[in-house]
């Protein structure tokens, strides 16, 4: 088997950053009224800017897989250039099209060649599903490389011209109409944005960082859908999809718009998330002392400190100053939250050779957790 090394990492932020006192006008105002949740979200998430593939007269800017290709253009250059790429898989919550792939339109827009693609599906694990998938690729020999890569374009989801038709049939129904608080949660959470990782066998680069496992989890088994997009969760909480109502109600119900059961999420994430993060570390026989650097993919910095709590309870305490979060300048970049993060962490000349990070990723979509253990080189 090779070691596989992560040797190159970019991201691709567009435009310029949104402030909280923005948002309402990059994504509209539902019903004619400014939102009441917006600034409870908010107070809670804690964000302060976030990114949109938005211009200033309200244009798209980027699809996804245009933010993607970006992504990984920016990882290029005459050393190694798009068409040196064997591999590329990139994750997305928020693919512009159900068909073609979500790698195949990104791929489309390289034009760099032929190779191998891989699309995972899910949610913010599907960024690190990715990421595995070039990293089993390399380590067992059948490329020399992989570029994998996390990406979201979810503000066009999020933009109130997405909810008009269902506002329009709730005041047949009531005087004063308000959204479901289930899917307004998301509009003050999700940013866009796309980064990327090179993988090879060799150390190359200033500080490679050496991917010494991954592991995954899912406790779809036990536990029902809690974030979903094309469909509607019915009372016994399972979900009936999109394909199943007719459709001109397609947009009466919002079926394509995101959507959180923020019940079952506040119930469940930080217990599964912790008691999988055990199960890896007994694994590897690692703990919390074998950690350098901890970038834990959370939502909301509402969060953060039961996250913190959990592990204390758990007996698996991480102490605050290995925690690394940027959350808050970029916002939730869901499959692409993990990389940016680390971007950041690569770049901002903290890390010494012998460093050891753990990443960690929760999908909250029907909860599944991902990891990666890194050393740098």
């Amino acid at each position: 088997m090779n070691n596989v090394y992560i040797t190159r990492i970019s991201k691709f932020l567009p435009n310029e950053p949104v402030t909280n006192d923005q948002m309402e006008e990059k994504l509209g105002v539902i019903n004619g009224k400014a939102s009441k949740a917006r600034r409870v979200v908010l107070r809670n998430n804690q964000i302060k800017t976030r990114y949109y593939a938005i211009g200033d007269n309200g244009e798209i800017t980027h699809n996804n897989a245009q933010l993607t290709k970006e992504a990984v253009e920016n990882l290029c250059d005459e050393e190694f250039q798009t068409k040196d790429i064997q591999l590329l898989s990139c994750g997305t919550s928020s693919p512009d099209q159900i068909l073609p792939s979500h790698t195949a339109m990104v791929h489309g827009f390289l034009k760099n060649g032929n190779m191998e693609i891989n699309s995972p599906s899910g949610a913010c694990c599907s960024g690190m599903n990715a990421l595995k998938f070039g990293f089993l690729s390399v380590k067992v020999g059948q490329v020399e490389n992989a570029v994998c890569a996390g990406s979201e374009r979810t503000s066009s989801w999020m933009k109130s011209d997405i909810f008009s038709n269902e506002v329009e049939r709730l005041k047949e129904l009531e005087d004063s109409p308000i959204l479901a608080f289930n899917k307004e949660f998301l509009r003050w959470m999700l940013s866009d944005g796309a980064a990327a990782v090179l993988l090879e066998s060799e150390p190359k680069g200033k500080l490679p960082l050496k991917i010494e496992w991954m592991e995954g989890y899912s406790y779809a088994y036990e536990m029902e859908t809690c974030m979903y997009a094309g469909g509607e969760k019915l009372e016994d909480g399972n979900l009936k999809p999109w394909s199943e109502y007719p459709a001109d109600v397609w947009g009466e119900m919002s079926l394509f718009a995101m959507k959180q059961d923020t019940r079952l999420l506040g119930n469940n994430i930080l217990v599964k998330g912790v008691d999988s993060l055990k199960q890896a570390y007994e694994k590897h026989n690692i703990g919390p002392d074998d950690v350098d650097y901890y970038l834990p993919h959370i939502s909301s910095y509402y969060f953060k400190q039961g996250l913190y709590d959990e592990m204390v309870n758990r007996g698996i305490e991480m102490p605050w100053e290995k925690w690394f979060l940027n959350l808050d300048k970029v916002g939730n970049v869901g499959a692409a939250s993990i990389y940016v993060m680390l971007e950041e962490l690569m770049s901002s000349g903290k890390l010494i050779k012998g460093d050891r990070i753990l990443l960690h990723v929760p999908e909250s979509a029907r909860f599944s957790y991902a990891y990666a253990y890194l050393t740098v080189c």
